[in-house]
């Protein structure tokens, strides 16, 4: 079985992220970059199922600038076999990723696909959902769980009400979520050796994939900052307080 498995390069989830003073986005200049953190588990998982003898293939794939080739090595230090980049300066959308993994997945026919089940620079959790439909296979989102039986994935995901558990054909799509696994602590001497592999580099014209522009970012601004809480020594106080907020 060969697995594809989606990466992206985002900012590392421990640096403060810092606002840019027009608005119009965040700080990424020398700025620590890292594999998405869900991405991450999504490759561990694939590794997991390849060391288990449920597959014999696993591909990391990322759409990006130049510089996504530091994470693509990074996933060939945790043990992928292969790496792809689709090279591109432009900003990629949700739909327009998922036109380009299902492109991708027409040429390799690979008989699944797991992908974070959201990227933390802009929380959309669309892209596998999206590739789903356009390739027309199961999906099995948020997964806390999978186990492979010959061409079925028996898939345990976290719903709002607990946990449910799915058994879905292959070739199939699913999502990665927080309680899958935890990633591999990667050696240095996997570091290096990664260096010296080689990385199949792609362009978007390579697929004559149309640019789905269908999200705009208006503005990008700070939370607001929390206000000082106030301590209280009474139930009576407690509830007179918050009679005055009009909160009860």
């Amino acid at each position: 079985m060969k697995i594809l498995v989606g990466i992206k390069r985002v900012v590392d989830y421990n640096v403060k992220i810092q606002v840019k003073p027009d608005g119009s986005g965040i700080t990424t200049s020398n700025v620590k970059m890292s594999i998405n953190p869900f991405d991450d588990i999504a490759i561990e998982a694939a590794l997991q199922l390849k060391e288990a003898g449920k597959a014999n293939e696993v591909i990391a794939i990322t759409i990006g600038s130049k510089t996504c080739q530091e994470q693509l090595r990074t996933a060939l230090a945790m043990g992928a076999d292969r790496a792809i980049h689709i090279e591109t300066d432009e900003e990629i959308q949700p739909l327009t990723c998922a036109r380009i993994l299902k492109a991708f997945v027409d040429k390799e026919k690979p008989e699944l696909v797991i992908l974070g089940k959201q990227a933390i620079d802009n929380d959309n959790s669309q892209t596998a959902q999206m590739l789903a439909a356009l390739a027309n296979w199961p999906q099995a989102t948020f997964a806390s769980s999978i186990e492979i039986e010959e061409n079925t994935a028996i898939v345990t995901r976290e719903i709002d009400a607990g946990l449910e558990t799915l058994a879905i054909d292959l070739p199939a799509v699913i999502s990665a979520d927080l309680r899958l696994n935890k990633p591999r602590y990667i050696k240095l001497p996997d570091m290096m050796k990664a260096k010296r592999k080689s990385i199949e580099t792609l362009t978007l014209e390579d697929f004559n994939i149309e640019q789905a522009e269908l999200i705009k970012v208006l503005k990008t601004t700070r939370p607001t900052p929390r206000q000082s809480g106030i301590k209280v020594e009474t139930v009576e106080e407690l509830l007179s307080t918050l009679k005055k907020k009009g909160l009860i």
